[in-house]
């Protein structure tokens, strides 16, 4: 029973925070940030926020100290918004798993373009 109190309000966190991000964070270095993913501790402490950012490499690491700088005011407006009886830390780390994704579908893809590129030469005989 605790851990889905724990996920719902960890979804209910993501939800608000993807707001705060989207309306209320002015600096002009975020960049398009989406929030993936938040994990939260039983005890409200800390959580930890999934997020991919469009971009390069270097825009996805000023888009992720924008967000560290701004954990504080970030964790205020959540305060604002939800209530608990702890706001939790805030911690952003980088999404890669929608790139990573991408990369294997490429992959794969290319992978099957050159099966269908080769005639079958071995058609008939059974493999070794």
């Amino acid at each position: 029973m605790a851990d889905s109190r724990v996920q719902r309000v960890a979804d209910q966190l993501q939800r608000e925070l993807a707001e705060i991000i989207r309306l209320e964070l002015k600096d002009p270095r975020a960049g398009l940030i989406t929030v993936t993913g938040l994990d939260l501790t039983s005890d409200f402490a800390y959580a930890k926020v999934f997020v991919s950012v469009f971009g390069e490499a270097e825009a996805q690491q000023a888009s992720l100290a924008v967000l560290r700088r701004a954990s504080g005011f970030l964790r205020s407006q959540l305060a604002r918004r939800i209530s608990i009886h702890q706001t939790p830390q805030l911690r952003f780390q980088l999404d890669e798993s929608i790139e990573r994704g991408s990369r294997l579908s490429a992959l794969i893809d290319k992978a099957v373009a050159e099966d269908r590129a080769h005639p079958a030469d071995d058609a008939g005989e059974p493999a070794a």
